[in-house]
């Protein structure tokens, strides 16, 4: 009979998140207020072009 392999999809998965952990030092890094000060950005553009434009 064919053995059974337990636990394959942990170690699998357990390499994925260990690859997935490791940062990169020549990674492009955007600072957390830049992105939220564009999302804010965005929705005063928005909301000023649907203001004028009444869409």
């Amino acid at each position: 009979m064919a053995k059974q392999k337990k636990g394959e999809g942990f170690h699998s998965a357990a390499g994925l998140i260990r690859y997935f952990d490791a940062e990169e030092k020549t990674s492009l890094r955007i600072p957390p207020w830049f992105v939220i000060s564009m999302c804010v950005a965005t929705i005063v553009i928005v909301t000023v072009i649907h203001v004028i434009f009444r869409i």
